[in-house]
């Protein structure tokens, strides 16, 4: 996306940020195997690839539509974790349309909005119980879960890379 001053400044810096992380995340997935997006890493709890992607797009979805926008969005963070897929295109393209959707909601979203306080619906939160956050935390909170994940996923490649 070519960003321009049609966006306010803050909620530009958030969306390239944003845009970046799944870009790259899709980048990755696209050099991947069928068998290597689907390898979990010998380790308790790890995810594959195939699953960090779907999971870091569906929050990114529900925390920037759901709660950020105050969109109405379902989501299944459950069958994120179970996913499974073998089209690595089908996945980057997935993680690039979700980064196109946020750019085009937080250049919708007023940024008076930014220091508006609610409590996210339990659907939307993910682990433990929703709590009171501003619109700016619930963007910048999908910044740092992008950030995490893509190490993760880099991780996973390299792991799975080496069988």
């Amino acid at each position: 996306m070519a960003y321009t001053l049609r966006m306010h400044a803050e909620l530009e810096a958030c969306a390239r940020s944003i845009h970046i992380r799944l870009d790259q995340m899709a980048e990755i997935v696209e050099g991947m195997t069928a068998a290597q997006l689907n390898a979990r890493p010998p380790i308790a709890g790890a995810n594959s690839a195939w699953v960090l992607a779907v999971h870091t797009a569906g929050n990114a979805r529900a925390w920037i539509h759901g709660i950020a926008c105050g969109n109405p969005v379902r989501r299944d963070r459950p069958a994120e974790f179970a996913s499974t897929g073998d089209d690595a295109r089908r996945l980057a393209a997935e993680l690039r349309r979700t980064a196109a959707e946020i750019d085009d909601a937080l250049t919708a979203l007023d940024p008076a909005r930014l220091d508006v306080l609610l409590v996210p619906a339990k659907e939307l939160w993910g682990e433990g119980d929703p709590r009171e956050i501003s619109v700016r935390a619930a963007i910048l909170q999908v910044i740092e879960h992008a950030s995490l994940h893509l190490g993760h996923l880099q991780m996973t490649r390299d792991l799975a890379a080496r069988g």
